[in-house]
């Protein structure tokens, strides 16, 4: 095996080891998970609050020993590679040669789940374990910035793909001619806030127009916002009823037989600070109340973590700007190709991959600052 690969193979070696003797080890959430389990065959366990944390803690546990495995296995096998190409080290023949290829393909396996887990260090926040709600909003420009919305909406919906989550379109506005208006996003996976909150903010686009007759460049704005999911009857964020103002309306568009004839639209005023939320794209009033409760705890949340990270840039005595015209990500597609991170700096001219999902080198990076 060449110096070089064997020099890598050691490094991963030494932060595989390094990384597993931080996290949990598996005997330890192997006992939470079967404790859980047994809380799960308790009499009337589905009739109580506690039912559906406790499912979510329960999944959360089994796929974070999932990855610690597949951490642990993924050493065991470069390891064993490693061993094998030192025994082999005196032949250059074409075993040797498919043994060197068999160790990169390892390495590389070993690398990605360590910079999975790796990044999961930094994602220590109060709701970075919980899944998100995403909307993306066109900003001035008519046509362009609802076809520049409508792209970003494929790019994050390709990444929840590329990550294999699970999402729902809730809402979406589109143009009157083209592109979207306004979209939003259920996000139902494990860190899925963790991983995306950083994202919020104003995207801008440059490129030649497509609804110009003489294509002209063009810069697009677009808005994206992200609030964690926040389950209606979570009791970590208590809302009073007596702060609450319900309205209630039909509800516009298509829909369930019900949808137009009865008060299914639901508007919700969060008196103390002002914050309205509506819902109406559920097909019965109690579950536009569930989600709008739901919207509104995730807005607090967000504003609750915004207050506290403006408060430490003051002892730091950083100035954070949040106006739409700051934006946090530029994507260049005329005169040149670029994609870049205003913040990390994180660049890159492959902007048909960024604009396809490809986003684990940006997120990953915006996670760590």
């Amino acid at each position: 095996m060449q110096t070089k690969l064997r020099d890598d193979f050691q490094t991963a070696l030494d932060e595989a080891n390094q990384l597993i003797s931080q996290l949990s080890s598996t005997t330890d959430l192997e006992n939470q998970i079967k404790d859980l389990e047994q809380k799960t065959l308790q009499p009337n366990f589905w009739q109580t609050d506690g039912a559906q944390p406790t499912m979510k803690k329960m999944s959360g546990l089994k796929n974070y020993l999932e990855e610690v495995g597949s951490l642990q296995q993924a050493k065991e096998d470069v390891q064993a590679v490693l061993d094998l190409s030192s025994a082999d080290s005196a032949d250059q023949t074409p075993d040797q040669t498919e043994l060197e290829k068999e160790a990169e393909s390892e390495l590389r396996k070993l690398t990605k789940i360590l910079a999975k887990l790796k990044i999961k260090q930094f994602l220590s926040g109060p709701y970075d374990k919980l899944g998100a709600i995403i909307s993306i909003h066109s900003g001035q420009g008519g046509s362009e910035a609802m076809d520049w919305a409508e792209m970003l909406s494929r790019m994050y919906t390709r990444y929840f793909e590329r990550q294999n989550w699970s999402c729902k379109l809730l809402h979406m506005s589109p143009g009157e001619t083209a592109g979207i208006k306004a979209v939003e996003y259920l996000v139902e996976a494990p860190f899925a806030y963790g991983y995306l909150k950083k994202e919020k903010g104003t995207h801008r686009l440059v490129r030649l127009s497509p609804f110009n007759a003489d294509s002209l460049r063009q810069t697009s704005f677009a808005l994206v916002e992200v609030i964690p999911l926040i389950e209606a009857d979570d009791t970590n964020l208590e809302v009073s009823d007596s702060d609450l103002s319900w309205k209630f309306s039909r509800s516009g568009g298509a829909g369930g037989q019900n949808v137009n004839k009865v008060n299914t639209a639901v508007e919700l005023t969060h008196l103390p600070t002002g914050l309205v939320v509506t819902c109406r794209e559920e097909r019965s009033q109690v579950q536009n109340k569930d989600r709008a409760l739901q919207k509104l705890k995730g807005l607090l949340a967000k504003q609750e973590e915004t207050k506290h990270l403006q408060e430490l840039a003051k002892e730091k005595g950083v100035h954070q700007q949040a106006s739409w015209g700051s934006q946090i990500r530029n994507y260049v597609l005329h005169p040149y190709n670029m994609v870049k991170d205003t913040r990390t700096g994180v660049e890159t001219s492959d902007t048909h991959g960024v604009l396809d999902g490809d986003l684990d080198e940006f997120i990953q990076a915006e996670i760590q600052i």
